[in-house]
């Protein structure tokens, strides 16, 4: 029986922690966990062969860090392979009755992906490529991408696993206390990212207990017509002599693992702190009991890295600004590659009440393959809206798909083959929904019944590429009545067809049915209310346009999707009295961050240099830092901390600070300096930095003087540089729980040789109940809860 077979018919046990059993065995902090498959392989081969006896049915290899960053390639092949042997071997030792699946295990590079970090996109992709080739190479049955909490990072491997192999993928993801990725998605983005992209088995893993990580699998299982998976740790991890253990015992795991499978999941197992004894107790509590059947969710959903957004009838709202046809401050931007105009559009689009952005930057002489890439990396950080790439260039399109951090919209396809055969492998390999034109060979038909047929040939041919009806939104095509009086009512028949004979959802450029024609926005909002009685899905339209969104908000008001009427409410007490006060502005054209505070909120790199040296001209470094970079960074701090801004956001924030700063050191040296000093390093034998990273730069961006160790620095070391620069604060973080106890050993001889110096710790392993326990004077749930203890030792 192969794996998707059974996982058709049975309740899926996995297996539980590896890290755990090796700590147990003696592994060292300073050890990489994969290298005991070369040098202690009968140690592997006893842990999988308990998992296996214990009632899993699959295993996952002892490779969780092996990568090409760690091992050079002769080594990398060689852990692999003794990897999957060990696995195999406990396979046909195992006692156990069940079917056996070995699972090739792939986990984090533990580095930040660019903008951010320094690893790009693309070396990302090759470093999976490799561990998944040299995998297949060496035969496992299926792939198990676990413990991501960057849906980007999350992309590129799962990239790397489906253009090898078509073997079945689990992809899990690990999620926070406040149910999202430590990058800001939710798990209806990650479901909806995920399974466009051909992941077979979607959910969580790590990072909480069972009980804390419920509510995220019960949104998976709403969400994804695919099985769930549920691998969550043994509670709460604390720290008893020296050694990490958890809260949870086995029996109270299985009864409360179980109730993920009474809500749908079908996948299960235990990470941190569970061993064979908890897989056991997993086993015997579900027994017999039947998987729940899984549902076709059918909705039509599109995603930035933070915010999924549902075509459900409401009206969905498509700003158009960002598009070159017809507006010449736009084409200039472009013209010149003037990323901080685009993003100032974005942010005035969202503030607006668009849903989604269309992005297009079609340009004679611009090469969009190059260009267009670039906008949407810059974009999707600048606002939380899910993006509309818009292209007729599939080279462009396939680049701007590759990097995008969610599940786009496809601007666009037609009836024409060769837009077909273009667009749609680029769909289904991406996972994007598409509007599909209805134009074909021979241009736009007159008649509405010439329109839904290319229609339906449309979702013929999308289905044998296998894409689902769901994720294709049709545009019939608004024409201007300047030219023929019927073609407002031909592209409205065509509308209401394709909604009740077709079921699909719609799409509409607006403004293009008054091109031509004076007082345009009466006869815009006229039409819209037209489309939407006659079933728009989404309208492109422009959402500084008081008129057409006020003419939105009634719709979804009288259309029942505005409980209580509060937006309508909302909209109408903006208007004034004698009722010509917009809802919304308009935007003049010129850049709306005027000020350098502005500019950093909105993470416009650019715009923030060269404010900064315009305030330098009349200002004094250390009052351009005290009146506008330290306020923007808090501002976005609080909305970080209050979760309405997410980490890429908060990033991309300090690094348009970081510009700023480095002009004001152009001018003065030192002048961003408080006077703080504090070392920064991953304790030993943890080789993940992306959280100590984070850290650094949001401590540099305040001013605090920071030197950064690196991972994986010894006790010693860190004392050592104390002693020599004298630091206010030394910050320590570990990630693995593995490596607490050397977090511990570097306190304790921190205390003996630098007995002034405050201790700040952090890491996902981490409490502020186990930094008390292990000696640590502050501990930092996350950057701002670092930066604000550090504000406590600025001298005024």
């Amino acid at each position: 029986m192969n794996f998707r077979d059974y996982a058709k018919q049975n309740i899926v046990i996995l297996d539980g922690a590896m890290g755990t059993m090796l700590e147990a065995a003696g592994i060292r902090a300073s050890e990489l966990p994969e290298r005991w498959c070369i040098s202690n392989p009968e140690q592997i081969v006893r842990i999988h062969k308990a998992y296996f006896d214990a009632g899993s049915a699959v295993v996952n290899t002892n490779t969780f860090g092996a990568n090409i960053l760690k091992y050079d390639e002769p080594e990398l092949e060689a852990v692999i392979s003794a990897a999957i042997n060990c696995a195999k071997e406990a396979a046909l030792l195992s006692v156990s009755d069940k079917p056996k699946f070995v699972a090739l295990d792939i986990g984090p590079l533990g580095r930040l992906l660019k903008p951010f970090g320094d690893l790009d996109f693309e070396e990302a992709y090759s470093v999976f490529s490799k561990t998944v080739k040299i995998g297949l190479k060496h035969g496992v049955d299926l792939i198990t991408v676990e413990t991501m909490n960057d849906s980007l990072e999350t992309k590129a491997a799962l990239l790397a696993v489906r253009d090898n192999t078509d073997l079945p993928v689990i992809v899990t993801n690990a999620y926070g206390a406040d149910g999202k990725l430590l990058s800001g998605a939710s798990p209806e983005c990650m479901v909806a990212l995920l399974e466009g992209m051909g992941a077979d088995y979607i959910g969580a893993n790590c990072s909480l207990g069972p009980k804390a990580l419920l509510g995220v699998v019960e949104r998976i299982c709403e969400s994804a017509s695919v099985p769930t998976v549920f691998k969550p740790n043994a509670g709460l991890p604390e720290i008893v002599d020296g050694k990490t253990v958890y809260s949870l015992s086995a029996s109270d795991f299985a009864d409360e693992v179980s109730r993920a499978v009474e809500l749908g999941a079908r996948i299960v197992g235990g990470c941190c702190g569970t061993s064979p004894e908890y897989i056991k107790a997993l086993s015997d509590r579900l027994g017999e009991v039947a998987p729940k059947e899984i549902s076709k969710k059918n909705k039509t959903v599109i995603t930035s890295f933070s915010r999924a957004h549902v075509l459900d009838g409401a009206l969905t709202v498509i700003g158009e600004s960002i598009n070159p046809t017809g507006k010449k401050r736009m084409k200039l931007a472009v013209a010149e590659r003037d990323i901080d105009y685009i993003i100032d559009l974005a942010v005035s689009e969202e503030e607006n009440g668009a849903d989604a952005l269309d992005v297009n930057v079609g340009v004679p002489g611009v090469s969009e393959a190059e260009f267009l890439p670039e906008v949407i990396e810059s974009l999707q950080y600048a606002t939380a809206l899910p993006l509309v790439i818009d292209t007729s260039d599939p080279v462009a399109m396939e680049r701007a798909l590759r990097v995008y951090n969610g599940k786009p919209l496809i601007n666009s396809v037609n009836g024409k083959k060769e837009s077909m055969d273009a667009i749609f492998p680029l769909a289904k390999k991406y996972g994007g929904a598409i509007i599909a034109l209805t134009l074909d060979e021979n241009g736009i038909p007159k008649t509405a019944d010439e329109r839904v047929a290319i229609a339906k040939r449309i979702i013929v041919e999308a289905e044998k590429h296998g894409i689902d009806k769901k994720d294709l939104v049709f545009d019939p095509l608004a024409m201007t009545v300047c030219t023929d009086r019927s073609n407002a009512l031909v592209t409205l028949e065509a509308l209401r067809r394709i909604k009740s004979e077709l079921c699909a959802h719609t799409s509409l450029g607006v403004s293009n049915v008054s091109y031509g024609l004076p007082k345009r926005e009466a006869l815009n909002s006229t039409f819209l209310s037209m489309a939407a009685a006659n079933g728009l899905s989404a309208a492109i339209i422009n959402p500084a346009s008081a008129q057409m969104m006020n003419t939105v908000v009634s719709l979804r008001a009288l259309l029942g999707y505005d409980a209580d009427f509060e937006a309508y409410i909302s909209a109408s007490e903006a208007i004034e009295l004698a009722g010509a006060a917009p809802i919304v502005k308009e935007n003049g054209g010129e850049l709306r961050s005027s000020t350098l505070s502005d500019a950093i909120i909105n993470g416009m790199k650019d715009t923030a240099a060269l404010l900064t040296d315009e305030l330098l001209k009349t200002t004094e470094p250390m009052q351009v830092i005290a009146d506008e970079i330290i306020p923007a960074l808090d501002k976005v701090g609080k909305g970080y901390e209050s979760g309405k801004i997410y980490l890429p956001r908060l990033l991309l924030s300090a690094e348009t600070a970081k510009c700023a700063f480095e002009r004001i050191k152009l001018k003065v040296d030192k002048a961003s300096s408080n006077g703080v000093k504090i070392i920064i390093a991953t304790v030993k034998g943890d080789v993940h930095d992306i959280g100590k990273n984070i850290v650094r730069m949001m401590l540099e961006n305040y001013g605090f003087d920071v030197t950064d160790l690196g991972k994986d620095v010894s006790p010693s070391e860190i004392a050592d540089r104390a002693n020599e620069l004298c630091p206010d604060i030394v910050a320590l973080s570990a990630l693995m729980t593995t490596t607490v106890p050397a977090m511990e050993e570097t306190i304790s001889l921190l205390r003996k040789l630098t007995p002034d110096v405050k201790i700040m710790v952090g890491g996902a392993v981490l409490t502020e109940e186990h930094a008390k326990r292990i000696g640590a004077d502050a501990y930092a749930k996350d950057a701002m809860g670092a930066v604000r203890y550090a504000k406590g030792f600025i001298k005024n």
